[in-house]
């Protein structure tokens, strides 16, 4: 039995990992959400079907909220929410590449709490529980704090160096990109990155974790308007996500169009 929920998650974490490398390993079944929403396998379903019945037996006074379950805004009435993506970057396991994982958050009065990104390929479990720091397989994470915004490595797709999105001129960043959004945000807690900006709106299953284990690495870590990240909304986005150190998180904030 797990002795807290952060080690709930971790292992619910796991066994995730078994499951979908066992479904990617006999060939995956692709199909396309309704609505241009994207693909889904059957190892999205399984691992989304696994993970719920594990974590809701192990914890049924906790809500749920997945990219894979359809929503049951029964949830809004929780003080307690599980909030999962299954499969974040679920093109990129459709590929074969490495850089996909599985996000798993609780969060409690609309704060995450305790969060898991792990990426079975790779074989990193991200981790961080509120006030309580964040790790890497067990390795303590800090960020980087770089004096000078032009020079910061920044996680950004490309549609966010658009002029109209800047006050001025574009930052010089040094761009660079990876599918999952949530390594994106461990990748920064992880100092290998100085910051990660996504000026669309976030999907809660998507960042939820990887959020927590950045703040919980040293940084700030709002939504595109500077404002505190809150989940288990009625809509399960957010309005973006900018994540950085302090001061490079005012400078880029200072200079965000809104």
């Amino acid at each position: 039995m797990p002795e807290s929920d952060l080690d709930l998650l971790i292992d619910a974490a796991k066994e995730a990992g078994k499951i979908a490398l066992h479904h990617k390993a006999r060939g995956l079944d692709v199909t396309d959400k309704p609505g241009g929403a994207g693909p889904v396998t059957q190892a999205d379903l399984a691992v989304d079907r696994a993970l719920r019945e594990g974590l809701m037996a192990a914890r049924p006074d906790i809500a749920w909220l997945s990219e894979e379950t359809e929503d049951d805004l029964a949830r809004l009435s929780s003080s307690a929410v599980f909030v999962i993506d299954p499969i974040d970057g679920t093109r990129s396991f459709i590929e074969g590449a490495e850089t996909w994982a599985h996000s798993l958050a609780i969060v409690e009065n609309g704060v995450a709490t305790h969060g898991v990104v792990f990426l079975p390929e790779m074989d990193l479990m991200y981790a961080a529980s509120a006030s309580r720091g964040a790790s890497c397989n067990g390795e303590p994470l800090e960020i980087t704090r770089p004096a000078d915004m032009n020079r910061a490595r920044v996680l950004a797709t490309k549609p966010n160096m658009d002029p109209k999105h800047w006050r001025d001129a574009v930052p010089g960043f040094q761009r660079s990109h990876r599918p999952s959004l949530a390594y994106r945000l461990c990748l920064v807690a992880q100092g290998r990155y100085d910051a990660m900006l996504t000026l669309r709106p976030s999907w809660e299953w998507d960042i939820a974790a990887g959020a927590l284990i950045l703040a919980e690495a040293g940084a700030v870590v709002t939504d595109r308007h500077g404002a505190p990240l809150r989940f288990n909304n009625k809509v399960p986005q957010t309005a973006g996500v900018l994540g950085a150190g302090q001061d490079l998180h005012a400078q880029i904030s200072g200079q965000l169009a809104y």
